[in-house]
């Protein structure tokens, strides 16, 4: 990691209108530890577009993101669809309820707003890798196609029991558009090998950016009858892999990455793009 300190063309603090409905005393204190260490111009965007106009216009001041693990991915984006990742570091102070902070933790980002605004003003940068997805979206941590669970009937019809239905259609992807018998029906590639294919059972996919060599890691756990590296054909057979490029297709599948649940999709490709972006972290003592 190289060292920060405060930059010279200011700071940029993009402030999170969720985390200022929900913790607004930690946005406050974000707040003043910044602007009594560096020129802070503080921005208070009310909708995911103006979010972006703002960042758009920072001129020379570096981005801090004060909000949770969507407005850092969401920042992210919008920088590396302006090509834009290369000009310099990008910092967070994690706002927000415990569950949405999860990849602020992984990324070693301090979840107290004083600590993670000091490492703003003299920490240091560490450089991340990211997975670039085919239609330009970006994953930060990492890619899952969770499990397909069969959902049983409910004994009778009820209010409740169809709003518990409809949840579970949307937070997972119904058992008849991922193959039968609680399994995907996907071909996974990784570097074009193939590591699953349609005729096999899959359980779940993961994708991670790890830093390193400049590849992400790719878990596959294959159901019963899955094919396997060595004709192992057990239940709970795992193949795993390091790869540049790792492709899942095959019949409609939702994945989760980083915050976000995406889908149906039917094929997408994540690269992984080495040391693409860089984090503002804490020094290491």
């Amino acid at each position: 990691m190289s060292h920060a300190g405060a930059p010279v063309g200011g700071l940029l603090v993009l402030v999170d209108p969720v985390a200022r409905r929900l913790d607004g005393e930690s946005v406050r204190i974000a707040k003043d530890v910044l602007s009594a260490g560096a020129a802070a111009k503080i921005c208070l965007p009310d909708s995911p577009e103006e979010f972006a106009r703002a960042l758009a216009r920072r001129g020379h001041r570096q981005p801090v993101i004060v909000g949770d693990d969507r407005a850092l991915v969401r920042a992210v984006g919008l920088l590396h669809r302006e090509r834009a990742l290369s000009e310099g570091a990008i910092s967070l102070i994690p706002v927000g309820p415990a569950g949405s902070l999860g990849l602020a933790r992984r990324l070693g980002v301090p979840l107290s707003a004083v600590s993670a605004a000091r490492a703003v003003l003299d920490g240091a940068v560490g450089m991340r890798d990211l997975l670039v997805d085919d239609s330009d979206g970006v994953v930060l941590g990492g890619v899952a196609i969770p499990p397909v669970r069969a959902v049983p009937r409910p004994a009778g019809p009820s209010v409740w029991s169809a709003y518990r239905s409809l949840v579970r259609t949307l937070v997972r992807p119904p058992v008849a558009a991922s193959g039968a018998q609680g399994g995907h029906r996907l071909r996974v590639e990784a570097d074009g090998v193939v590591l699953a294919d349609v005729d096999w059972l899959v359980e779940d996919v993961c994708v991670s950016a790890r830093e390193g060599d400049g590849l992400a890691d790719v878990m596959v756990r294959l159901g019963p009858g899955g094919g396997g590296s060595g004709g192992d054909s057990g239940e709970g057979s795992v193949v795993r892999a390091r790869a540049a490029a790792v492709t899942v297709s095959g019949a409609d599948f939702r994945y989760r990455a980083d915050a976000a649940v995406t889908g149906p999709v039917r094929r997408r490709t994540w690269t992984l793009c080495p040391a693409a972006w860089g984090l503002t972290l804490p020094l290491q003592r």
